[in-house]
C-alpha cells in the first residue's frame, strides 16, 4: 500500500506540467492568449518539426554547441590552472587568489561593452565571454577542495615517505575530485546562460540569431522553440555531469549507496 502511494505520489509530480499546457493550448485556441503574445503548444511542436526537417534548428544548434563547447574548454581550462596553481603555492595563492575574488565581485555581463571594445563584435567576444564566466566556478571550486582535504591524509602521506609530486597526484587531486566537478556543473549552466546573453551581439547564426529574428518577425513559436533548446542543453550537461560524478567517484560511500 505505501508503495503504490508513492508511486501515485511521483506519478502526480507530472500533473501540474500537464495542466499548465492544457491551459496554454485552451488559453491560445478561445484567444484569451494572443498568437503574437504567446503561441500554443500544438504550434510550437508544429514549428519545432518544421525546423528539424528543413535542417534551420539542427544547423543553430550546432554552431551554439560549438560557441559553447569552445568557452566552456577555455574556462575550464584556466580554471583548473589558477586553481592548482593558487592551491598548491603559497606564492600562487597570494598572486593569484586577490584577483579572482576581485574578479568575482563583478557581473560579466557588465563587461560585455568593454569585451566588444577589445575584440569586436564577432565570435572572439562571444567565446570569451562563456569562458571568462565559466571559469570562475570552477576556479572557486577546485580551490576550495585543495584547501579542504583533510591535514592527516597528508601527514600520514608524508610518513610514508611520498615525495610532493607524489602527495599531490595521489592523495590531494583525488580528494579535490569531488570539489571539480560541482564546480565543472556550476560551470555548464552558466555556459547555457552565458550563450544566450553572447548570442544576442550580431549573432549571424546560432540559437540567438533565431530568436532575434524572430523577435523582428513577432514569432513567439521560434522563440519558444529556442527557449526549449536552452533548457534541453543545460538538461543534457546536468545529466552527462552526473553520470560522470557516479563513474568518477564511485568509490565515494554516498555514490555506492546511490547505485546499490
Amino acid at each position: 500500500m505505501n508503495s503504490y502511494l508513492r508511486q501515485l505520489f511521483a506519478d502526480a509530480r507530472w500533473l501540474s506540467p500537464i495542466l499548465l499546457l492544457a491551459l496554454w493550448e485552451l488559453g491560445s485556441r478561445t484567444g484569451v492568449i494572443p498568437e503574437r503574445t504567446l503561441a500554443a503548444p500544438s504550434s510550437v511542436v508544429s514549428t519545432m518539426i518544421a525546423m528539424t526537417a528543413s535542417g534551420e534548428l539542427p544547423h543553430n544548434v550546432a554552431v551554439s554547441l560549438v560557441r559553447a563547447g569552445l568557452g566552456l574548454a577555455f574556462g575550464v581550462g584556466a580554471g583548473v590552472v589558477l586553481g592548482l596553481a593558487a592551491g598548491l603555492s603559497r606564492q600562487g595563492n597570494a598572486a593569484i587568489d586577490p584577483l579572482l575574488q576581485i574578479k568575482r565581485t563583478i557581473p560579466v555581463v557588465a563587461l560585455t561593452p568593454l569585451f566588444i571594445v577589445w575584440f569586436g563584435i564577432g565570435e572572439t567576444t562571444k567565446i570569451a565571454l562563456i569562458a571568462f564566466a565559466t571559469m570562475l566556478p570552477v576556479y572557486l571550486n577546485l580551490y576550495e577542495g585543495i584547501r579542504g582535504v583533510d591535514v592527516r591524509l597528508i601527514d600520514a602521506a608524508r610518513s610514508f615517505g611520498l615525495s610532493r609530486f607524489d602527495l599531490i597526484r595521489d592523495v590531494i587531486l583525488p580528494g579535490t575530485l569531488p570539489a571539480l566537478i560541482v564546480g565543472l556543473r556550476y560551470a555548464l549552466s552558466i555556459a547555457v546562460l552565458m550563450l544566450v546573453i553572447a548570442e544576442q551581439i550580431n549573432a549571424s547564426a546560432g540559437l540567438g540569431y533565431l530568436i532575434n529574428n524572430a523577435r523582428d518577425f513577432m514569432r513567439t513559436d521560434i522563440i519558444v522553440v529556442c527557449l526549449l533548446v536552452y533548457a534541453l542543453l543545460g538538461l543534457a550537461g546536468d545529466l552527462l555531469m552526473r553520470a560522470i560524478e557516479r563513474r568518477a567517484l564511485a568509490w565515494r560511500p554516498s555514490v555506492m549507496a546511490l547505485r546499490a
